[in-house]
């Protein structure tokens, strides 16, 4: 059993390690860093449970990875280039 946790442990640190900096901002953070890009580029997944719907978003800039969690969707800038994901794991 000891063995199973420590191999677990070892596959999220992995994960973490290759998904690189992470930068968790509220939504109106993301908003502004979306806003200081020319075009872009934004990974957005809705999850939805029983009790409650929540939005996922993502983008790059500068070489970090900005992520938001938001239950309502943002308003994105008519200049962005948007992916809608079937799902955003954010460890």
């Amino acid at each position: 059993m000891a063995e199973a946790t420590a191999e677990v442990a070892a596959i999220i640190a992995r994960a973490v390690k290759a998904s690189g900096t992470l930068v968790r901002l509220e939504p109106t953070e993301f908003s502004r860093i979306l806003n200081r890009q020319e075009a872009p580029l934004v990974v957005r997944a809705q999850f939805r449970s029983l009790f409650f719907k929540r939005w996922s978003y993502l983008t790059p800039y500068r070489g970090l990875a900005f992520v938001t969690l938001s239950p309502q969707p943002l308003a994105l800038p008519g200049k962005a280039e948007v992916i809608d994901a079937k799902s955003l794991w954010i460890p």
